[in-house]
């Protein structure tokens, strides 16, 4: 088991790959309010257009990936995000092609993070009550193969160096979401951090039908992962250190 802030003192800039609008939210956004409390400049990346989440027969597909941006904006206003960044792939079909993991890649070199957090690529069959979404899938293994080797190797989508002028960036971190017994590393968090995230998360409206309910169980799951490490709080991830 590991705790503490999980970086070293010099890192600065973080990223976090997910498939939807409101996966960060849910899965680390607390640890994103704590970053960016720290001076961190920190993007989003959503694979995602958000398109299919909704039982609303009366609004279409391109209506939706507009409202969802609109509040994925507004919630990187709340946690203080450098920006977020949109691939626009459609919701629900998301695979980790070569084309995705291009794309992650350049944002990587763009973007240039010390530490990236992502989905898990695999399938948590211990839970009971949730049997997971393959986007989240999809973009966990798309983002991991991007760190390494294809953001690292100058010769791999050779575009991106070549024509577009982005040099190689090696990650240093990476912290992938776990939100069961397979948790390595627990990152504490203040209650400022959590509320923030709890904002956040609120400003996802089409999403949130219960915001005061989802408030709660936000604030709760996080007390009970910090009393695995002696914390007010906490989230829960495995992290891979990378040489």
């Amino acid at each position: 088991m590991t705790t503490g802030d999980g970086s070293k003192n010099d890192f600065k800039r973080a990223m976090v790959v997910t498939a939807h609008p409101d996966d960060a939210e849910y899965g680390c956004s607390g640890s994103v309010a704590k970053w960016t409390r720290m001076g961190w400049e920190v993007v989003y990346v959503l694979c995602t257009d958000g398109s299919k989440g909704t039982e609303d027969r009366e609004i279409s597909s391109e209506q939706l990936a507009e409202i969802r941006a609109k509040e994925q904006r507004t919630a990187g206003r709340t946690l203080g995000l450098k920006t977020v960044e949109f691939l626009g792939y459609p919701d629900g079909y998301l695979e980790p092609t070569l084309e995705v993991r291009r794309d992650i890649s350049r944002m990587i070199r763009k973007h240039r993070p010390d530490v990236l957090i992502t989905t898990s690529p695999t399938r948590d069959l211990l839970n009971s009550t949730y049997i997971g979404h393959p986007d989240h899938f999809a973009a966990g293994e798309a983002a991991l193969s991007a760190v390494f080797p294809s953001a690292r190797d100058h010769l791999t989508f050779p575009e991106l160096f070549y024509d577009e002028g982005l040099e190689p960036h090696k990650v240093r971190e990476v912290w992938v979401m776990s939100f069961g017994d397979n948790a390595d590393f627990w990152n504490p968090l203040t209650e400022e951090d959590v509320d923030t995230s709890i904002k956040a998360l609120k400003d996802h409206v089409s999403q949130v039908s219960d915001p005061e309910q989802a408030g709660k169980w936000m604030k709760s799951r996080r007390a009970e992962l910090g009393k695995k490490i002696d914390a007010d709080y906490a989230e829960s991830f495995r992290k891979f250190t990378l040489s």
